[in-house]
């Protein structure tokens, strides 16, 4: 083991995991001075104030398993006493400059576009192409300048700066690719230096909604100014392919429900916080004490507050009918009894928003398990979770290379109390995450 150092190694830090994730999960221990993410090589330096703040870290993490976004890391005091200029200046990404940047996009509550994308990099230099897809790190673009200043000067500019106000936020850092290959030019990619390029004719681009990036403009120093009025029609539509679900406007601005008809024998913040954000991020959330069968639930937004409300509305939870109706609050107050959620790494929206909003739906029998371990059988899901209901029926599979499952219980309820009392639980060294399932059988 190597001698004690204000400096921390970080291993296993992948795309997903941002700079604000780890600031999340060493800050409780002392003041942060500096923080280098070694995206390259899937590891990240830390350094704390001192060597006891660091000593402090390692001491607790001993017989604590650190997670971040259902990933387990792995720290050690770093051979750095120290992290001095030249390693900050290289920005951890072990890659020479290149015309060619990998954006990844955090935090992506809203569909982002090739034109989205030429409006916030174009003011500092000639971008020639933009090729857009998704990957496990989330929504990613690579964007190709005209010279290699053009991508520098973008980068230090634009790096962890949100598109849109408190989200959206740019990760950059240079492609070791030589050259871009588009052929068609749509939302999706782009060749600006060939505007003949066909459209692709396999129908309009999942993106497809918000097209026109009106909305970003540019900024004095160069950076995007962001948008805060976002709660258009049109970008909600985008987010299910451009039909709202039954029942939803998408019109509405009021973010702070009130719950009631709980069960105050069995309710906490935390079940509620499971059962919420399988619909929107959670700011904030508060049992009434004088009324402990209400409680006060704030969402991200009007949006996601309108989904909760339509798709949990008269759901059974710890044999109680729940009624859920906004709040004539605007927000709740931060206090002793309020329970915060802003910054938990179990929000659900932060990434691939896009793809989380098509998987609301009401309580339903079947739920999914993923971020699951390797290994894991039928038995030991079953095992976890038969304490809530009769499980008529399980199945593990594999996608991506990761396991998954469903489970299917005898009735909602029980698939109800599964899910808000085993969602970021641990199971074998594992935080596994829990949604319901539009699947009707297995």
């Amino acid at each position: 083991m190597a001698e004690p150092s204000k400096v921390i190694h970080v291993r296993n830090v992948g795309h997903e995991i941002s700079e604000n994730d780890l600031l999340q999960l060493f800050q409780p221990f002392g003041v942060i001075t500096k923080l280098v993410m070694l995206r390259a090589k899937n590891q990240a330096l830390v350094q704390m104030q001192d060597v006891p703040s660091a000593m402090s870290v390692l001491q607790y993490f001993t017989n604590v398993q650190p997670t971040i976004r259902g990933r387990n890391v792995y720290i050690q005091f770093s051979s750095h006493q120290e992290l001095t200029t030249v390693e900050q200046n290289a920005n951890g990404r072990g890659e020479e400059p290149n015309r060619i940047v990998l954006v990844t996009i955090h935090q992506m509550h809203y569909p982002i576009t090739v034109d989205v994308l030429h409006q916030v990099f174009s003011p500092h230099g000639f971008v020639e192409k933009i090729v857009t897809f998704q990957k496990s790190a989330g929504f990613q673009a690579l964007i190709q300048f005209q010279s290699r200043q053009n991508a520098v000067t973008a980068r230090n500019l634009l790096q962890g700066r949100n598109i849109y106000d408190g989200c959206c936020q740019l990760d950059i850092q240079f492609s070791n690719l030589d050259e871009l290959q588009v052929n068609y030019n749509n939302d999706r990619t782009r060749d600006f230096t060939n505007p003949d390029l066909p459209t692709e004719s396999k129908g309009r681009s999942s993106q497809q909604g918000y097209g026109d990036g009106s909305g970003i403009y540019s900024h004095p120093t160069g950076g995007p100014v962001p948008f805060t009025q976002m709660g258009n029609h049109a970008v909600v539509a985008a987010a299910f392919g451009g039909v709202l679900p039954p029942g939803i406007t998408g019109m509405n601005d009021r973010c702070t429900l009130l719950v009631s008809n709980l069960n105050p024998d069995r309710i906490d913040e935390d079940k509620l916080f499971n059962l919420f954000s399988l619909y929107g991020n959670i700011a904030r959330i508060k049992i009434l004490r004088n009324k402990p069968d209400h409680a006060l639930v704030q969402m991200g937004d009007g949006f996601q507050a309108e989904l909760a409300v339509h798709f949990l509305k008269g759901a059974t939870l710890f044999d109680k009918r729940m009624d859920v109706n906004y709040s004539r609050f605007p927000h709740i107050t931060t206090g002793a009894d309020t329970h915060e959620y802003l910054n938990s790494n179990l929000n659900r929206f932060n990434r691939n928003a896009a793809k989380n909003y098509r998987y609301c739906c009401s309580p339903t029998r079947m739920i999914h398990l993923s971020t699951l371990p390797p290994d894991i059988t039928e038995e030991e899901i079953a095992g976890h979770l038969e304490e809530h209901g009769n499980i008529v029926n399980t199945k593990v599979f594999e996608t991506n290379g990761k396991k998954q499952a469903l489970v299917l219980f005898e009735n909602e309820e029980q698939a109800t109390e599964a899910l808000v009392c085993k969602n970021a639980s641990n199971l074998d060294g594992s935080v596994i995450r829990i949604s319901f399932s539009q699947s009707q059988s297995i």
